[in-house]
């Protein structure tokens, strides 16, 4: 059985939105919340990158 998450940083949004550090770790917070209210686990400061791309429906990345 082969699990497959990848994690988004707030580094990696800066990036990929080109917002400012403090932008970037208000989406990640904003998103971690909305997860935890659905019931999932999270781990603060990251967010699983096919909910980053639901949610900035557009953002298409490759991650390894």
């Amino acid at each position: 059985m082969q699990i497959n998450v990848s994690y988004i940083t707030a580094n990696d949004i800066m990036t990929i939105l080109g917002v400012g550090r403090s932008k970037a770790y208000e989406i990640v917070r904003e998103m971690n919340e909305e997860l935890e209210e659905a019931g999932y686990n999270i781990i603060k400061g990251k967010v699983p990158v096919r909910y980053f791309q639901k949610k900035y429906y557009g953002c298409e990345m490759k991650m390894e």
